[in-house]
């Protein structure tokens, strides 16, 4: 057997520009960072002539080409896996479509545990790029890079989006006090619902033509975002940094933010917020708050309505946590 365990990521600053649309015109960039809630992926041989494939139901297939999960099937040709006794298990701690990069890290964590399986080694460069293709090229996904990448790597991290499609990643480096205060300052808050990121991210790619000017803003703070981290002291710059970029997202498509959406966060913003933004495409899922935590309480109290979701940042990427050929 082989498990995978592979972390979701919030990002901060520069969402959007790591879409081909934007970086084929101009470079893209954001600031994201895993954190510790995972998808883990199961792999083992079972006794039946068949693969069996569990997710949010149940598959049962005698060969690749009856595989309907599109990541799953794509993930064996591309490995050349073609065990019909393969087990497939997939575990999440958070749902799909809640903005935290669930299925490029499903792929991701995949891929690994697929090439772990045959008893190959592939680096995070390689991860990211096998998910990149499987999603981008042959589902044609109207997704960006960032999550694949901030999946494979882990980490608090600075990427770059070049013209040519390449991709730069490296750590942020920053005090330890640093990395634990930006933690400190953040309320993550679950709206309660989900949804497929597809109208929302093809509604915004259709749109990068108009949007371009403001797209290159969000790219912009993502420098601004990185000195204050590197810097390392006056922090609440932070939450000015998040509120910017929100009022600029907000803007990009329809389904990013709704009236509900919008009364939370200016509710959150009268309580004591300094900024925020709703992670991943928008439309549902999380909101994201800094704050300085002595007037966390009573922004949580000015939302019941929201259930809070606590974690830690994690530093590792994709990795395999079990191996038992």
């Amino acid at each position: 057997m082989i498990i995978s365990r592979t972390p979701f990521r919030i990002s901060f600053v520069g969402g959007g520009t790591d879409l081909p649309e934007f970086y084929t015109r101009s470079a893209g960039a954001v600031v994201s960072t895993t954190i510790s809630k995972y998808m883990h992926i199961a792999i083992s041989e079972g006794f039946e002539d068949h693969m069996r494939l569990s997710y949010s139901r149940t598959e049962i297939a005698t060969s690749i080409d009856e595989v309907q999960h599109p990541l799953i099937r794509e993930a064996l040709k591309l490995t050349d896996l073609t065990d019909d006794r393969l087990h497939i298990y997939s575990m999440g701690d958070v749902p799909a479509g809640t903005g935290l990069g669930s299925s490029s890290t499903f792929a991701v964590g995949l891929l690994n545990a697929l090439n772990a399986y045959k008893g190959a080694y592939v680096n995070a460069r390689n991860l990211a790029e096998q998910a990149c293709h499987i999603e981008i090229e042959l589902l044609q996904e109207p997704i960006g890079k960032q999550d694949q990448y901030a999946a494979a790597f882990g980490g608090l991290r600075w990427i770059r989006f070049n013209a040519d499609g390449s991709v730069e990643t490296e750590p942020i480096v920053c005090k330890r006090e640093t990395w634990e205060a930006l933690q400190a300052h953040l309320v993550p808050l679950y709206l309660g619902s989900s949804r497929s990121a597809r109208d929302v991210l093809s509604d915004q790619r259709d749109r990068v033509s108009d949007t371009f000017p403001l797209m290159c803003q969000m790219r912009d703070l993502v420098p601004e975002f990185v000195r204050v981290l590197e810097r390392g002291t006056g922090l609440a710059e932070l939450g000015e940094i998040l509120h910017q970029g929100w009022l600029l997202k907000r803007q990009l498509a329809s389904g990013i933010s709704n009236p509900e959406i919008d009364e939370y966060y200016e509710r959150a913003r009268a309580a004591g917020a300094l900024g925020g933004k709703i992670l991943g495409a928008g439309g549902t899922g999380f909101m994201l708050l800094f704050c300085e935590p002595h007037l966390q309480t009573r922004v949580r109290e000015a939302l019941p309505e929201l259930r809070y979701f606590p974690f830690d940042f994690e530093r590792e990427g994709s990795r395999i946590i079990f191996y038992e050929p």
